[in-house]
């Protein structure tokens, strides 16, 4: 038998509100989205326990809490501006490692000189001269051996050979992880270089200074030579780079070694 029209609509009514509710209590994709402390692996699916990753920062936003401390020695290099590493290998020569450090203080520049053993044994004077000068000094082994090539106690002695420094940079760049542990054992660490101007090829001083300037940018370690043969190129395209940079802006400094 149908039911009055006076008490059909009221338990519509109930139906429907106690639908309503229902949903109101399930949370939403976007709520998930916006503020759940979980991600979803699935879409639908379950929730991981991994916490969401922070978004970028927008702009005009400012960042909360203090900046990490940079380490002791501040190796943290592309934090300091306009800023540019030289560094030069293979000696001190008698001959080009005195016009090298004169263009560096035409310029009121500091530099870092990766040294071999043997040479500087020979010219302890030109050491302390380059460090008297606000440079730093770095090891770059006793003779200049591929040091990979070597059995492992020949090669630990090649570093340990070398000049006292904090810094070691293997001859041509031959490195691998058991080199890489022999210079830290010995409170070494092994620095490479971001710019090869390839001078010891000898191509020319404008090639060189070419090479510097295309190479630059904050941050940059360069390499060149003061020993190892004839560096009148690196010399002349040395002075003709650091003029032209200067004009930019750049600054010329010893790596924390």
């Amino acid at each position: 038998m149908t039911k009055p029209p006076g008490k059909l609509v009221p338990l519509v009514a109930a139906l429907l509100c106690g639908a309503v509710l229902a949903q109101a209590a399930q949370p939403s994709d976007s709520d998930l989205s916006t503020s759940s402390p979980a991600v979803r692996t699935v879409a639908h699916g379950p929730l991981s326990k991994a916490p969401i990753a922070a978004p970028p920062t927008t702009s005009g936003t400012k960042r909360q809490g203090k900046p990490a401390a940079k380490p002791a020695d501040d190796w943290n290099l592309t934090d300091n501006g306009k800023v540019l590493y030289l560094t030069f290998d293979d000696g001190p020569h008698p001959g080009w490692t005195p016009k090298v450090l004169k263009i560096l203080r035409k310029h009121h520049a500091q530099a870092t000189f990766f040294v071999l053993g043997a040479e500087a044994a020979k010219r302890p004077d030109l050491v302390e001269q380059t460090r008297a000068a606000g440079h730093h000094v770095g090891n770059h082994t006793w003779d200049h051996p591929m040091l990979t090539r070597l059995p492992a106690a020949k090669m630990r002695q090649e570093i340990t050979s070398g000049v006292p420094s904090k810094c070691f940079r293997p001859p041509f760049r031959d490195t691998n992880p058991a080199v890489e542990a022999a210079a830290k054992a010995v409170q070494q660490r092994q620095v490479l270089w971001d710019v090869d101007t390839f001078d010891w090829k000898k191509p020319g001083a404008a090639q060189i200074e070419h090479r510097i300037l295309a190479g630059a940018y904050p941050g940059a370690i360069v390499l060149m030579h003061d020993g190892g043969g004839n560096r009148l190129q690196t010399v002349t395209a040395l002075d003709r780079a650091m003029t032209k940079l200067a004009a930019k802006g750049y600054k010329f400094r010893a790596l924390p070694c």
